[in-house]
């Protein structure tokens, strides 16, 4: 081959260029093959137990108080309120909060040529899900939104296991002003572990903020009652979302609650005036159970991977439902996955474990998955859920 080169009178490089070009989408491929599979830089160290916050909660009309744990001793500031205060970082969150007086309720809609980015469950851990969104150009590197007009999801389970809940919630909340003023949107949908934390069911609670809790003198729960910003803001969250031809929540619809997505707004509303309703009395109320019941509730079904419904039930079920496609969080498949023939996507990418994850990119009919490295890769197809072990 070498001889036969060298008697070419066409350079080797004019007569190779078109070929080497239409093979690099392959090339890029398997580099983005290669590097997804090498094992994920480990995220960034969590802060010593002793710092987290700040909490904030709203006195009166007229003024804020910011409760942090720093070094593992509280630390109180008054700030006064304004159309838009501002809460420098001391430690725990690292960046600059700005707390306006009334929070927009309704986000934009879908732009045309948006695209449609959704993770879930990611359950403290601040670091991967801060590296993950780097990585694929939704924040830039000082954590602040570069998305432009596409539209964030995030269906729930940012509570409990993890060291940095404070932090996550924190970012969520700044993203979602930062993505409207440039035309897109960060929707935060409540997951089940937004509900137990709330009524103080705090079995999968991180040690660290049991600490923490009784270092600022309050229950957990009053760290996010309805009196803070963050409580404020979570008790305004919906638990589902139509965006475009896709429904978003947490757990899953099961055939007999198809009626709940039928009428969204009251369906939500109903989440956000029950939200921190204690257990007993949630359990005791037939209406209030339809929303919290630990098997059938859009926040707890998983009979989309269990075997409850066949492929044919699902299509089925998401037919009635008009939309294309339901993505879910809730149930750990380790990676964004397609299930029943693309009517399910399963976006639980185990975050919760805190050495990777993976987001789901809608763009218009076209569906993949972003990595840890910002590659972007065609979804697989399921039909089993291994089991998990957390």
């Amino acid at each position: 081959m070498s001889a036969s080169l060298h008697l070419d009178p066409e350079p080797c490089s004019m007569r190779c260029l078109p070929r080497l070009l239409g093979l690099l989408p392959l090339l890029l491929a398997f580099h983005c093959f290669a590097q997804a599979s090498l094992p994920a830089a480990p995220a960034a160290a969590p802060p010593a137990v002793q710092d987290d916050g700040p909490y904030v909660f709203r006195v009166d009309n007229h003024r804020l108080e910011a409760l942090w744990v720093c070094a593992g001793k509280p630390v109180r500031e008054v700030l006064r309120e304004r159309a838009v205060a501002t809460v420098a970082p001391r430690c725990g969150y690292p960046h600059p909060l700005r707390i306006p007086r009334t929070l927009d309720a309704d986000a934009p809609a879908l732009a045309p040529g948006a695209r449609i980015i959704a993770l879930s469950d990611i359950h403290g851990q601040y670091g991967v899900m801060q590296r993950l969104l780097r990585a694929n150009g939704v924040i830039d590197a000082q954590d602040r939104w570069a998305a432009g007009h596409d539209h964030l999801v995030i269906a729930g389970d940012v509570f409990d296991r993890g060291p940095q809940v404070t932090e996550a919630f924190w970012l969520l909340f700044s993203l979602q002003q930062q993505a409207r003023a440039a035309g897109g949107a960060v929707h935060f949908l409540l997951g089940n572990h937004e509900t137990m934390a709330l009524y103080d069911d705090l079995r999968y609670l991180n040690p660290k903020y049991k600490t923490i809790a009784d270092l600022l003198d309050k229950a957990y729960p009053a760290l996010y009652g309805a009196d803070t910003v963050l409580g404020a803001w979570l008790r305004t969250r919906p638990v589902m979302l139509k965006l475009g031809d896709t429904l978003f929540l947490h757990g899953g619809i099961a055939p007999e609650n198809i009626d709940l997505v039928r009428d969204l707004a009251a369906t939500n509303a109903a989440y956000d005036h029950s939200l921190g309703t204690p257990k007993a009395q949630v359990k005791a109320d037939p209406a209030l159970n339809r929303l919290y019941n630990g098997k059938t509730s859009p926040i707890w079904y998983r009979g989309y991977f269990n075997g409850a419904l066949t492929t044919e039930q699902v299509k089925a079920l998401v037919a009635q439902l008009g939309v294309t496609r339901i993505v879910v969080g809730h149930t750990t498949i380790g990676e964004v996955a397609s299930f029943h023939d693309g009517k399910v996507i399963a976006i639980d990418s185990g975050i919760k474990r805190g050495k990777a994850g993976q987001l789901l990119f809608i763009e218009g009919d076209q569906l993949s998955r972003g990595l840890m490295d910002g590659c972007r890769q065609p979804l697989p197809a399921l039909t089993a859920v291994a089991d998990d072990p957390e």
